[in-house]
Order: C-alpha cells, then structure tokens, then sequence
C-alpha cells in the first residue's frame, strides 16, 4: 500500500487564497488564476492552480470518452459525479486556506504537473 504524502496547512495572505478560490471557477478562471499569479508566485495558488488543472484534464478526458456510445456515457456520467465531488473538495480546500490536494487523483495532479 503506498503512503500518502503529508501537506501542510497553510494559512496564506487573501491575495493567494483568492487567486487560488478564482483557479477552480471554469477554465477562464483557471487561467485568470495562471497570469495573476504569473508575477506574484504565491505557492500555494501554485499549488491549486496545478489541482484546477488536472481536474480539467481529467475533465477533457470524460469528454472524449463520452464520444463512446453506451459505455462511453456510463463511464462519463459516473466519472462526472466523481469530479464535481473531487472539485468541490479542492475548492473548499482553496477556501479554508489549506493546501491539501483534491481526492482521488490530488497527488497524481502534483506529479503530472510538477514542473508547471
């Protein structure tokens, strides 16, 4: 069984939490959150920024699979509940300050994106 990495708590200046909170609101939010956090470099905006990003990979993903007649769409419909569950906890994450990384596929997200 593979350990899981411990993240820390943060509590971070309302500009990073903000910009972070922006990352998980749609693409363009994501990518408001990307330039606004471009210059400033707060780590953990990074850090959701990278989460907001898997999820819409991940989301993209779905979409090419829902292409797929029947097996496809189930496969869609059940792994679309999976992310509006996995998005709605890295938003609340994002919330409270804490850099904790969304279920499931949290720290797969920190390893695909590790040199974002």
């Amino acid at each position: 069984m593979q350990e899981s990495k411990e993240h820390l708590t943060v509590a971070s200046s309302p500009e990073g939490k903000t910009e972070a909170i922006i990352a998980y609101i749609t693409v363009i939010g994501l990518i408001i959150a990307f330039v606004m956090n471009n210059e400033k470099k707060y780590p953990f905006t990074k850090f959701h920024i990278k989460q907001s990003l898997g999820l819409v990979v991940v989301g993209l993903v779905l979409v090419i699979i829902s292409l797929i007649p029947i097996l496809g769409w189930i496969i869609y419909l059940l792994g679309l509940v999976v992310m509006i569950y996995m998005w709605v906890m890295g938003l609340i994450h994002a919330v409270n300050g804490r850099m904790e990384p969304v279920p499931i596929l949290g720290d797969r997200f920190e390893e695909w994106f590790k040199n974002f």
